[in-house]
């Protein structure tokens, strides 16, 4: 039986490791060749528990291992040059990009830094350019071929950050950045609509990546828990099952919105 991305190509940026991994794996495992971007492509190794299988290198080899086609490129997501450079990298081994999955990005200082008043100019630039502009500098080097095609499937991430507010207004500069995506990938879908291109948002909320369970651990898991519904923390597999939803014709008729997967936390 043909997998349901057989024949497609995806591109997921900050996938090195976290949620990023398990959007690559996802797709992998649907049949997509997969292009992998991030700064470093053993970043996993700075964090216990996002160790990955003894057997493999990177997520490169991880993705191999599931017999689809995989490249996997180093570039700063925040730098246009570096984006540009390894996406035609990835184009050029293998072939037009059919999906892209915006995920690099990032938050820059402690979560009780940056309040709205009185945010860090520095980090506010910091952040912006690695969510915001990044996921823009990763948009324009696909949007043109795949208007040719008049095929594309293009998911944004955006946070829980960029449409509840953190108590007491810290951490705004990342809120700041994540609401701007939301309101980008809007546009884009009225701007690529007409060529058949779809692209909505992925809003994660608590996710239990190997990095933030430690930061969780440490400030007790009940309570970022205690704050959802569902009463527990979500996973990166949470979030693959709406990537999969968004990358396949499952969404061919969804565009311009926002899918937060928080376990009840936005209401």
């Amino acid at each position: 039986m043909m997998k349901r991305l057989e024949g497609k190509v995806a591109l997921v940026t900050g996938a090195a490791r976290g949620i990023g991994r398990e959007y690559a794996l996802r797709l992998a495992s649907l049949g997509a060749d997969v292009g992998v971007i991030d700064i470093d492509l053993k970043s996993y190794q700075h964090f216990e528990k996002e160790k990955i299988d003894e057997r493999f290198d990177t997520v490169v080899d991880e993705i191999k291992n599931l017999g689809v086609n995989v490249f996997g490129a180093e570039a700063d997501i925040s730098n246009e040059d570096q984006v540009i450079q390894a996406i035609n990298k990835i184009r050029e081994n293998l072939g037009e990009i059919d999906i892209l999955i915006a995920n690099a990005g990032g938050g820059s200082g402690s979560v009780d830094e940056n309040a709205a008043s009185t945010m860090d100019s520095e980090h506010l630039k910091v952040v912006m350019e690695r969510n915001l502009y990044g996921t823009i500098y990763s948009v324009k080097a696909v949007a043109e071929q795949m208007k040719k095609k008049n095929y594309g499937k293009i998911i944004t991430v955006t946070s829980v950050a960029g449409i509840k507010a953190i108590a007491g207004g810290t951490y705004s500069h990342y809120g700041a950045a994540k609401a701007a995506i939301i309101n980008y990938t809007k546009y884009l879908a009225q701007d690529l609509g007409p060529y058949n291109i779809t692209v909505n948002a992925i809003a994660p909320g608590y996710i239990g990546t190997g990095r933030l369970m430690e930061q969780f651990e440490k400030a007790g898991v009940e309570t970022f828990t205690e704050q959802t519904a569902l009463k527990r923390l979500g996973t990166p597999e949470d979030c693959a099952n709406v990537i999969e939803f968004l990358s396949t014709n499952l969404s061919d008729y969804v565009t311009g919105t926002v899918i937060d997967v928080t376990g009840g936390l936005v209401q």
